[in-house]
Order: structure tokens, then C-alpha cells, then sequence
């Protein structure tokens, strides 16, 4: 029986021992398989190890060690940023050779950055590009917002207006978003990823932005056939998109090495200039700059884009404006009762209008008018144009979003018209002859002093405002006058 005994004891610590043997090892080999290793290594104490596996390029960029120490100023900053390829050609000599000998013209154009430039570093950096790309305003418009080009392009980073629409940059009679500072980078930045993933090549991406992408399409393709190489420097383009590259290169290498090129660049600080502030309510532009006491110069350089004298809550519900004065703003909207925020609204032009008879509806000056709204001389408003009217004590409401969003100011020729009197015709009405000459009913009804819907009396006079040409034609004509045949020109004013 003791036999007995002894002999299962045993069994059971035999088949206990196996179990924790494969147990151990089906452990030891799901670690090697997590470790992505199919072999081990022996090491000094017997134990088995995975091999040391190479790090890849990706990780090795994911695991970098930051520095310590932050960056001094905003341009060492766009320094440690540098990841673009250097272009090395006699162009970008000439470049550099031009700036450095044109300090005053560094100097003005570093100092107009320094509202914006660290607000374009922090949207690069997000989104992982070249910090490079941050000077690009630098060649596109010296870092003017309100630069316009010949060809209509418009900002600092200059937007032409198709662009500006795909972009959704809006411009309308209230506001152009392509000199707007947060739309327009936000805009330039996407156009340029997009041509980066075109084109593979931050050269060609910049050299699409400035020609076009289907250009430096066609220039890849035809150098493809004739079996020709495809860089930036190798393609066949205009001579204003040969230098593009290279003149940003040249800032590059002056902000790389200021002192070895002889630039005095001026402190910019590596923080925010300015912080965004929101608005529920229209409110004039003097207005805002007296509540966060700031000159309404530096206001608009950090607000471009809106170009009238009042803001809309609904088409732009934020503004921009220097840290140290965004809260002082805030107290003081909170506390202000000293008469209404907006002293301006939106009006809808209801017919075609010359600005004389505008101006009449808005109780404003035919000048007044025109300055307002910029409307040129010579041109007429066309039914359905947004204008900026004085706002009237029965109109204090926002103007609402449609209108501010989308509102337009459509012009056309003005017309010049003659007073011409005509003899109504049995059963003429106002409208009949307001059909007939293609005029409104209502220009004609406040010509005679009546009512759009009014009858005429066979044979009645009717005041009519054509043009010269229509004037000529349509006036009843009375027996034809014998032309004169030599002798002085006759005098008679017409």
C-alpha cells in the first residue's frame, strides 16, 4: 500500500513538471514573437534573448530628444525648423548680393513681419512643413497685406481671386479673406501641401505657386518626352518663376547667417503678437480700436481684410488684436454704454440706381457715398448691391449672415441719360411706357410725381430720363430739318 502510495506521488510531481516546462516555454515564445525576432541570442547568463534590431528612420525621428533650451527669438526658431534643400545656384548669389546691399528694404520688411510671422511658424510647425516656407511672404508681397498685384492677386500671400474662391477665402462688397492673416495662411498653407503632394518636390510645389500647377505640369511632361531631367532647375519657365526659388533661398540663407552676410535683422520675440477676440454684434472699426486703445492704423494692419468702416458679427464673428490690449478690449465692450456700437449698416440697392439717386434713398452725399463704398466715377449700382449706409435709430438690428457673407457691390457704365418730354397715347399707362422705353415703372412714376399703377390721358406730357441714343431715336420726330451746306457750324445748344 505504502508502494502504492509513493508511485502516484510521484506521477503527479512527473506531470507537474512538464506542465510548468511548456508552460514557461510557450511563454518564452510569444516574447520572441511580440519582439518581432524569429532567432535568440544567448546571453552571459544563460538566458535567452531577442536580438538588438536596427532602428528605422521614422522611429529615430519619433524618439528625438528635444532641446533644453528654447530658442532665443523667432528667427532661431524658423532656423532649427530649416528642412527644405538648399538650391545652389548663381541666381541665388545674385539674390542674396541684391538684399544684403538694401538694408533699409530688410529692415522695413522684417519689422512689418513681426505681427504675423510667429502666428505662420506655429501653423507650420502643426502641420509638419519646412519652416522655410514662413518667409515666402517675404518674395510674394514683402509681407504687405494689402499688396495688389497687377494681375488682381491680393495679400501677403497673394491670392488671385479664382484661388481665393476654391480656397473658400470669401470676398465680398464687406471684406476680402484673401488679405485676411489667419484665412489667408490657413489657405496658402493648404495650396501648398497640396502642391507638395502633386509634385513630390518643395522646388516644383513653389514654383506651381507662383506659375500655376497645370504650368509646371506641361514643363514636367515636355522635358519627360524629349527625355530631359524634371528638377526646378532643369525645366523650361518664365523668367519671374526661374528667379522665384532662388530669391527665397537668398532670405533663407541671410536669416541662416545674418552676421556673415552683413543683415541686421531685428528682434522679433517667440510669442503670440496678438490673440483672436469674438464679436456678437456689429460694431464700428473706431469703435473697437478706442475700446482696446489701439491706433486704428495698427488695427487695420492686423485686421486687413475688412475694408469698410464697420464690422458684421455674422460674416466675422472674430478679430485680431495685439495680446497686451485683447483683454482691456473685452472690459471695456462689457462696461460701454455711450451710445450705440455700430453706426453703420448693410442696405440692398432695389433697382439699377445711378449714385446720385442712391445717395438720395441713404440720406448720405453723392461723395459720402462713393468714398464709403469705393465706387468709381462714371459707374452706376446694380439692383441687388450690398452698400454701407448710415444705420438709423428704427435699424439697429445685426445685419443678418446672408447678406453679410454674401453681399456684393455690382457696377456697370452710367448712362447719360437727356430729359425728354413724349405724348401719352390713349390708354398709355406708366407702366406700358415704362415697358415700352425699357424703363422701371417706378423711375417713371417719380419722374411725373405718380403712381406706378396709374392710367394717362391721351395726348399728356410724360417726363422721360433716356439715353442720348435712345433719346434721339424714340423722341416723336417732327418734320426734318434741310441740312446746311457750308457756312459757319450752327451754335444751338442741345
Amino acid at each position: 500500500m505504502k508502494l502504492l502510495h509513493l508511485f502516484v506521488w510521484a506521477t503527479v510531481l512527473w506531470l507537474t513538471g512538464c506542465a510548468t516546462t511548456q508552460s514557461d516555454t510557450h511563454n518564452s515564445d510569444a516574447a520572441a514573437g511580440l519582439a518581432g525576432t524569429s532567432h535568440s541570442a544567448s546571453s552571459g547568463d544563460g538566458l535567452s534573448l531577442p536580438p538588438l534590431q536596427p532602428i528605422t528612420p521614422a522611429q529615430a525621428r519619433s524618439s528625438g530628444v528635444a532641446s533644453l533650451t528654447p530658442p532665443s527669438d523667432l528667427w532661431e526658431r524658423i532656423r532649427r525648423g530649416f528642412a527644405m534643400p538648399d538650391l545652389q545656384d548663381d541666381l541665388v548669389d545674385d539674390r542674396v548680393q541684391w538684399y544684403s546691399t538694401r538694408p533699409d528694404y530688410i529692415l522695413r520688411m522684417t519689422q512689418r513681419s513681426s505681427k504675423y510671422l510667429f502666428h505662420i511658424v506655429e501653423e507650420l510647425e502643426r502641420r509638419g512643413m519646412p519652416t522655410e516656407l514662413a518667409l515666402l511672404p517675404y518674395i510674394e508681397s514683402a509681407f504687405n497685406p494689402q499688396a495688389v498685384s497687377s494681375a488682381k492677386a491680393a495679400g501677403m500671400w497673394q491670392f488671385m481671386p479664382a484661388t481665393g474662391n476654391y480656397f473658400d477665402l470669401k470676398q465680398n462688397a464687406f471684406r476680402d479673406d484673401r488679405r485676411d492673416v489667419l484665412a489667408s495662411t490657413r489657405a496658402a498653407l493648404d495650396y501648398l501641401q497640396k502642391l507638395h503632394t502633386m509634385f513630390g518636390d518643395w522646388h516644383l510645389a513653389l514654383a506651381a505657386y507662383n506659375w500655376g500647377e497645370g504650368s509646371v505640369s506641361r514643363a514636367i511632361a515636355r522635358n519627360q518626352k524629349l527625355g530631359l531631367g524634371t528638377s526646378y532647375t532643369e525645366l523650361k519657365m518664365p523668367a519671374e518663376t526661374r528667379m522665384y526659388v532662388p530669391k527665397l533661398q537668398a532670405v533663407k540663407n541671410i536669416i541662416a547667417d545674418p552676421r556673415g552676410l552683413r543683415a541686421d535683422l531685428p528682434l522679433i520675440e517667440n510669442h503670440p503678437y496678438f490673440q483672436t477676440v469674438d464679436i456678437d454684434r456689429d460694431i464700428d472699426v473706431e469703435l473697437v480700436a478706442k475700446l482696446a486703445n489701439v491706433d486704428v492704423k495698427d488695427f487695420r494692419a492686423l485686421n486687413p481684410s475688412f475694408n469698410k468702416p464697420v464690422i458684421f458679427a455674422a460674416g466675422t464673428p472674430q478679430i485680431l488684436l495685439p495680446w497686451d490690449n485683447a483683454k482691456q478690449f473685452e472690459r471695456n465692450l462689457q462696461t460701454y454704454d455711450a451710445g450705440p456700437f455700430a453706426s453703420w449698416t448693410a442696405w440692398t440697392a432695389p433697382r439699377n440706381l445711378s449714385v446720385r439717386e442712391a445717395a438720395q434713398h441713404t440720406g448720405m452725399s453723392e461723395a459720402q457715398l462713393r468714398s464709403v463704398n469705393n465706387i468709381p466715377p462714371r459707374m452706376m449700382i446694380k439692383a441687388g448691391s450690398a452698400l454701407i449706409v448710415p444705420r438709423s435709430h428704427a435699424q439697429q438690428a445685426n445685419v443678418p449672415e446672408r447678406l453679410a457673407d454674401n453681399g456684393q457691390l455690382a457696377l456697370a457704365p452710367e448712362i447719360t441719360t437727356r430729359r425728354t418730354v413724349v405724348r401719352a397715347s390713349k390708354r398709355d399707362s406708366v407702366s406700358s411706357l415704362a415697358q415700352r422705353y425699357r424703363l422701371s415703372a417706378s423711375s417713371v412714376a417719380e419722374w411725373n410725381n405718380l403712381k406706378p399703377g396709374d392710367m394717362f390721358k391721351a395726348g399728356q406730357k410724360v417726363v422721360l430720363h433716356l439715353p442720348i441714343t435712345k433719346a434721339s431715336q424714340s423722341a416723336r420726330p417732327s418734320k426734318a430739318q434741310p441740312q446746311r451746306r457750308g457756312g459757319k457750324p450752327s451754335r444751338k445748344k442741345r
